[in-house]
């Protein structure tokens, strides 16, 4: 950290007695007061709910500036990294600071290929869910669970095994995402295939069978390739705040990303996608695209419940930078599968049309997310709504991965340990 040469007073209107606190200067974004010795200095806590003016610790990995839209891992742009990396290239970038050389690109995507297999004994733990279990509840529970299977990468402390169960979870959370969708529907598992590039071995695991051949269509690769870029990191989101904060307190790696999962089912999160599809389906349930006006009016109605899913953001005040790039991968799909005239997608553009233009959405920031289009990408693929969690989870892994890491080598790190404001009865006696 870069100490700032102006420093923070806070002074009291009771007379006590002013309080200096240090400023540091980040490489690019707002700079932070710190407030580290405030407690010990005036007795009193910061009350900042949802952490909206709170940064919880220094990080290096991922950039966002919510005004002008922009989105940097380790300084590149999310463009430049959809349109000329590959998601292991963004793996390696997250996880190492840097991007690939040829040499290191080669050895690295051979490493996490040689790890896509799982435990067989975890086909029997995954037996003992329900049939029709929600896939991020099997999820949850295989990823949890993997700690009782690969016992020589425990240690959150040891380097070695923080670096073996990040390939172990890279490599194999697809494997696990398709055996869960596999189980659901009762369907044979597919093994993973060495030969086929990390999107397309989990389109085979997902939609092959032993009946057949499996062919890889490029189009649906790339794109799926290019869902899991968008969604690799996303800097101090909850799911992320959720891996820190757990993986704080020194538990194994598996377990801290377990944690990461769980917290992304919440549809305020992850399941912002899955949300902006079925209001997708709601409206062409009313009649479509000629039903688009009466559904943004409700919208607009303060008194009304129905609320606008896949616009909007917590951090971005412009338009999101992923959604671009989703939009364009979103025609592509659609083309490739003849599906141009899908109903849905001619729905997405209407919506995305009134949105950008109409002032009520214009004022209040409220342009096309990520999750607008994402969901009707993996739609056309044919990827089960209950699934899109997963594959988001499936993408994030690196990202909580490289944060955790980042947390546990940070020498100022402690168990996190928020404090409160006291609201409920002072001391009382039983009677």
């Amino acid at each position: 950290m870069n100490v700032s040469d102006t420093k923070a007073n806070l002074s009291f209107s009771n007379g006590s007695p002013d309080v200096e606190l240090p400023i540091y200067k980040g490489t690019i974004g707002p700079d932070v007061i710190d407030i580290r010795k405030l407690y010990a200095q005036t007795d009193m806590f910061t009350f900042d709910p949802g952490f909206m003016s709170t940064a919880a610790c220094e990080s290096s990995i991922t950039y966002i500036d919510g005004d002008k839209g922009e989105l940097l891992y380790r300084g590149y742009p999310i463009e430049q990294l959809a349109e000329k990396c590959d998601y292991l290239d963004t793996c390696y970038l997250l996880l190492k600071g840097e991007l690939p050389d040829a040499n290191q690109r080669e050895d690295f995507h051979k490493l996490v290929t040689q790890h896509t297999m799982v435990n067989e004994q975890m086909q029997f733990f995954l037996r003992g869910f329900r049939r029709d279990a929600h896939p991020m509840a099997v999820l949850t529970g295989l990823v949890g669970g993997m700690s009782a299977f690969y016992h020589d990468s425990t240690d959150i402390h040891n380097p070695q095994h923080r670096e073996i169960s990040a390939i172990r979870l890279i490599a194999k959370m697809p494997t696990l995402v398709a055996m869960a969708y596999k189980y659901g529907l009762g369907q044979p598992y597919m093994y993973p295939q060495n030969n086929l590039s990390y999107a397309g071995n989990f389109l085979r695991m997902m939609f092959g069978t032993p009946c057949e051949e499996y062919q890889v269509n490029p189009v649906l690769e790339k794109a799926l390739d290019r869902i899991f870029i968008l969604h690799a990191d996303h800097e101090q989101n909850a799911s992320t705040s959720t891996v820190r904060l757990c993986g704080s307190s020194g538990t194994n790696p598996f377990a801290a990303i377990a944690a990461g999962v769980a917290c992304l089912w919440g549809p305020a999160h992850g399941g912002a996608n899955e949300a902006a599809l079925n209001m997708l389906e709601d409206i062409q349930a009313m009649g479509g695209v000629a039903k688009v006006g009466e559904f943004v009016a409700k919208v607009k109605d303060k008194n009304s419940s129905v609320r606008l899913m896949g616009f909007g953001h917590r951090v971005y005040k412009n338009y999101d930078p992923r959604a671009k790039l989703m939009q364009h991968t979103c025609n592509e799909v659609l083309a490739e599968l003849g599906l141009e005239k899908d109903p849905l997608f001619a729905l997405a553009k209407a919506l995305e049309k009134i949105a950008l233009e109409d002032d009520y959405f214009v004022q209040r920031k409220l342009y096309p997310n990520v999750d607008f289009y994402s969901g009707i990408v993996q739609r056309a693929i044919g990827i089960p709504v209950k699934l899109f969690t997963g594959i988001f989870a499936l993408a994030r892994t690196v990202g909580w991965i490289a944060q955790l890491n980042e947390m546990i080598g940070d020498p100022d790190y402690k168990i996190g340990r928020p404090r409160q404001l006291y609201i409920g009865s002072t001391r009382r006696d039983v009677a």
